[in-house]
């Protein structure tokens, strides 16, 4: 209960009234008792002190009433002429005339039975010794921390000395104080009573802002950030209060801010093409993502470090780097080639290690491709310049070559110069569609006049070797948008090719038909077919089934990748298809409808 700020403050504000009416007290009642005392004193020097000349008249009639023989009566009638002038009284203030040698009770305004109860003090002392010296000394130190006051005035005439004590048992001043104690007593209880009910209704002032404010916290702590606090007020809790409306509104911005950007992170993270897996500083993981898990073949968060890379790179090993150095190595998961990189997240307590993982299996092969698509290139072009300069020199050299040999040699010269113009040619089309430079020019036409047009084409070709063209495309065929020119010259490589390596008497044939919103052409034949191995790379550059019929046939081995490129730029695909017996059947699928292209793409 006493935890609360509430009764925090109520305790506080009794305590500062409780404290402040205990020293308000304190103070007045020792005011009232040092008031008492200089006042006893100041009575008593108006009557025996030095200051006055009537004083000092009166005590020398003291000093001359001591010199006879009664000295103690006569001193006795002469205070009691100035009892009033001294404040005596029989009940509180009584005076004694004392024997100044031993101190004896000789007479007095009380009796001696209530002198001896009283002790011999500092000031009696101090008189008598003064008497013993012959001086005239006298006893007045008050004490405020005694119960009584008193003054001894020693008082000598002829043989006598006599001392007149006046005691004061400051019965009046206890009195006063306790009168005084009893009223500061019911003036703290009415204080704290109203204090309480003053204290309640402040700090409930104080403490209900409060109390909303913390409510309000424990709502942004539940992270709602929508609900304001009402200011009720311009003091330095309303200035709290709004500032804290500004926190939350504030926080409500930051928070949407990080959730945007940790969305973005976490769809990057889920989506990237490379592989991110996490670990803590145990070696078990703490994140991955899904290419990760297919990049190595399985599901990663099964595992930990040692399991995945740890007898490539050990743990500590990575550890032990220091930011922003990292471990790099290749890993082989089945057919994939997969460049690691490793690296420690940061140097605490919370540490741990990163991997990433990058698929490099088709920067590999094309870097295969490159270099055999180069020893290609140079092997092409070789033969028929061997040829060439081995023909030219022949021709040079002999002197007495018969003319028909020599026009021979020159057919054969110029054959292979169309050759190499032909790899040329192709090459620079290849080129062109990597780059996009090639010019595409997309019209609508009628794919059955294009069929036709490459049908009749190639048809005296497929006469000469004795094989049969068929047509199987019907009348129904659409009008597709594309470029007529490039897309012939598919058709026209593919269906030359069919004729090229079907032997003598074979079948072609030519079919098309509608697929929803595609069209799709296959061409077929009865030859020598091609090999299940090596159906995906048919369409790579240079490549042959069979070299040495090829080069005999007049290609180049790239008219198939040509055409590759050339239906991809139409959005298409070609590839080959399941043939029954012998033979071969490529198929061509295109969109009847796409969107128009520019010259150059």
């Amino acid at each position: 209960m006493f935890r609360s700020l509430h009764m925090k403050l109520v305790l506080i504000l009794l305590l500062l009234i409780t404290s402040l009416m205990t020293v308000v007290g304190a103070f007045m009642m020792t005011s009232i008792t040092r008031f008492y005392i200089d006042e006893f004193y100041q009575q008593m020097n108006s009557v025996f002190g030095d200051s006055d000349p009537a004083n000092g008249a009166f005590v020398n009639s003291l000093r001359r009433e001591a010199a006879q023989d009664n000295g103690a009566q006569k001193l006795q009638d002469m205070i009691e002429v100035k009892a009033r002038d001294l404040g005596l009284n029989s009940s509180t203030r009584n005076y004694y005339i004392l024997d100044g040698r031993t101190g004896a009770f000789l007479a007095g305004s009380d009796d001696q039975s209530a002198f001896e109860s009283i002790q011999a003090t500092p000031n009696q002392l101090t008189a008598r010794s003064s008497i013993a010296n012959g001086t005239d000394d006298v006893g007045d130190q008050s004490d405020i921390t005694a119960n009584y006051m008193d003054v001894a005035i020693p008082i000598t005439g002829g043989d006598n000395a006599f001392i007149i004590y006046i005691y004061d048992n400051r019965d009046t001043v206890s009195s006063l104080n306790g009168q005084l104690f009893l009223i500061i007593v019911q003036a703290l209880l009415v204080g704290l009573l109203i204090s309480v009910l003053l204290s309640f209704l402040l700090s409930k002032t104080m403490v209900i802002p409060i109390e909303r404010l913390t409510e309000g916290a424990e709502r942004v702590a539940d992270g709602d950030f929508t609900s304001t606090i009402e200011v009720e007020s311009t003091d330095e809790i309303g200035i709290l209060t709004t500032t804290f409306n500004e926190m939350a509104a504030v926080l409500q911005e930051t928070l949407e801010a990080v959730e945007n950007e940790r969305n973005k992170l976490d769809t990057l993270f889920l989506h990237m093409s490379d592989g991110v897996v996490s670990f803590a500083r145990d070696g078990s993981i703490l994140t991955s993502n899904p290419a990760a898990s297919q990049m190595l073949g399985r599901e990663v968060s099964f595992y930990d470090y040692d399991a995945l890379f740890g007898q490539q790179f050990p743990f500590q090993k990575v550890m032990r780097l220091q930011r922003p150095n990292s471990l790099s190595g290749e890993l082989a998961v089945g057919r994939r080639i997969l460049e690691l990189y490793l690296a420690p997240v940061s140097d605490g307590e919370q540490g741990g290690v990163m991997a990433v993982l990058h698929d490099i299996t088709a920067q590999r092969k094309n870097e295969e491709m490159r270099k055999e698509f180069v020893a290609n290139v140079s092997h092409e072009l070789r033969t028929p310049l061997t040829n060439v300069r081995s023909y030219a020199e022949t021709i040079r050299d002999s002197e007495d070559i018969p003319r028909s040999m020599e026009n021979s040699f020159l057919d054969i010269i110029i054959s292979e110069t169309d050759r190499m113009t032909r790899i040329v040619q192709d090459l620079l089309t290849l080129s062109r569609l990597d780059s996009g430079r090639a010019e595409i020019k997309m019209v609508r036409f009628p794919l059955r006049e294009a069929l036709e047009s490459v049908c009749r084409a190639v048809e005296l070709e497929a006469q000469r070797r004795g094989h049969t063209l068929v047509r199987r495309y019907g009348e129904t065929l659409p009008m597709i948008l594309g470029d007529r020119s490039r897309l012939e010259q598919v058709m026209m490589n593919v269906v030359g090719n069919s004729i090229k390596y079907t032997p003598d008497g074979g079948t072609i044939s030519v079919d098309a038909g509608i697929s929803g919103r595609k069209v799709w052409i296959e061409v077929s034949d009865n030859g020598i077919g091609i090999p299940r191995q090596d159906w995906e790379r048919i369409f790579d550059r240079f490549y042959r089934v069979d070299k040495a019929r090829s080069r005999e046939s007049g290609g180049t081995g790239l008219g198939l990748s040509i055409a590759r490129e050339i239906v991809l730029r139409h959005h298409g695909t070609i590839g080959l298809t399941d043939h029954e017996g012998p033979g071969t059947t490529i198929r061509i699928v295109l969109p009847i409808r796409q969107e128009r292209e520019a010259g150059h793409e």
